[in-house]
């Protein structure tokens, strides 16, 4: 009798250089990321045209800034123990499909509470794609380069928020708000053809999940190539799940540390990141500089993130992850002290916003980019969609602190020092998760004995 010869996923996606094919999927996740950025970004740039438009205040129309975050956090909660069920191809199609249909539908709102409403469904949909777009790639490229390829796709939300600025500016003039939602909305949508051909289920996920070795062997021929014997059985070097619900997993004795650790940095970490950046442009011009000099300000907060990301990344792949995402938030709460001792007209304030951006968004994104490693395939969907949506609701915090702590009459320079905290707390927390993947590392030697 022939005994088939066992080839492990994991091993072999580690051992090869990336394919063609590999390349491809990571420019199409960059996309799938960029088109995230554009539509999370879009109202921002829409409200003043629609607020003058239905003569409402901008505390009224804050309701439907504040919708899509909401269904942000809810979708990245709701779809993770289903995408560990049914796949990360189907949960990633649906909900691009669902944040185009109702991102263009968008468009048709004639009143505050059905804008609000189809943003809300809209941030669903969003909520849904990054973790899933993220656990797919990270399932696919090897591990050695792992936490570089992931931030350079997520760079691509950066861009997106970017391009939809541009593109605003040319499109409102002309043919107003409306024609603006259209097309963000249309975008994904015309992009989901090419997506569902070209996207690959998670070979990680189908051999977890039991599929056929002839699917599974000509999905990592087709995404990784190389040799795979014709009659191979496959596995996967991880350790084992027990339980079906992978909430309980996450929260079992072996993952607690590690998912507690990963909710308190994100959290914290989009806490400081949406406060500075929704309301440092407010908090420049009450200081004294003009509008556009506080926009082009703020603007060096993204350009740091997106240098930071690419930066933390790399460094991640050549050295302890937890430490590197620890000390880029040092350095962020140390910038943050420097932006709040000193005044907005010294040259050295852009200096500081830019660095600030650069440790601050660098370590998100490096956060972003480690969860996945954090836990085994069949429940890394969970593990990564419940830590980026707890995060959001930090990002909902942060927006709302800002405006309270300003109302209340705390000055510039109290706000921003104030937001030191946080993140220093994010450092403790993503150090803290050192103790969790000890755990971890422990349960996996047991299991291969």
């Amino acid at each position: 009798m022939n005994t088939a010869q066992m080839l492990d996923v994991r091993a072999h996606i580690n051992n090869r250089k990336i394919s063609g094919y590999q390349w491809l999927l990571l420019a199409l996740c960059f996309l799938i990321v960029a088109t995230d950025g554009m539509d999370v970004a879009i109202m921002g740039f829409l409200a003043p045209a629609i607020v003058k438009e239905w003569g409402i205040s901008r505390a009224t129309f804050g309701i439907v800034m504040s919708a899509a975050p909401i269904g942000l956090a809810i979708g990245a909660i709701l779809v993770g123990p289903m995408s560990d069920r049914f796949g990360r191809k189907k949960l990633l199609m649906t909900s691009i499909s669902w944040f185009g249909i109702f991102g263009f539908a968008s468009a048709f709102a004639d009143n505050v509470t059905i804008l609000s409403l189809l943003r809300f469904l809209t941030g669903l949909g969003l909520g849904a794609a990054m973790p899933n777009t993220t656990t797919l790639l990270s399932e696919y490229v090897p591990e050695r380069t792992r936490s570089t390829l992931l931030a350079i796709m997520f760079t691509g939300f950066n861009l997106g928020s970017a391009l939809v600025g541009f593109g605003a500016a040319a499109i409102l003039p002309q043919f107003g708000w409306r024609a603006v939602l259209m097309v963000g909305g249309a975008i994904p949508l015309v992009c989901l053809p090419i997506y569902l051909m070209l996207i690959p289920e998670s070979v990680r996920f189908l051999v977890v999940r039991k599929f056929s070795p002839q699917l599974i062997r000509k999905t990592l021929l087709r995404v990784v190539g190389g040799d795979v014997p014709a009659d191979a059985a496959f596995t996967i070097s991880e350790p084992q799940v027990t339980g079906s619900q992978p909430g309980k997993v996450l929260l079992s004795p072996s993952y607690r540390k590690t998912t507690l650790s990963l909710w308190g940095t994100y959290f914290m970490g989009l806490l400081v990141i949406y406060l500075l950046s929704g309301w440092l442009p407010t908090m420049i011009k009450d200081a004294g500089l003009p509008i556009e000099r506080a926009a082009n300000i703020t603007a060096l907060f993204q350009l740091g993130g997106t240098v930071g990301a690419l930066l933390v990344g790399y460094f991640m792949d050549r050295f302890s992850p937890n430490k590197i995402i620890s000390l880029a938030y040092i350095g962020g709460a140390v910038f943050i002290l420097f932006l709040a001792s000193g005044s907005v007209e010294s040259t050295m304030f852009s200096a500081f916003v830019l660095l600030a951006g650069f440790c601050m968004s660098g370590a998100q994104t490096g956060l972003n980019a480690y969860a996945p490693s954090c836990y085994p395939t069949a429940v890394r969907a969970t593990g990564v969609s419940w830590m980026q949506g707890m995060g959001r609701f930090g990002s909902i915090f942060g927006s709302f602190a800002g405006g309270a702590l300003l109302s209340l009459g705390w000055g510039f320079s109290s706000v921003i020092a104030m937001l030191a905290g946080p993140a220093t707390l994010a450092a403790i927390f993503i150090v803290i998760n050192t103790l969790g993947q000890k755990k971890v590392l422990a349960t996996t030697q047991e299991h291969h004995g």
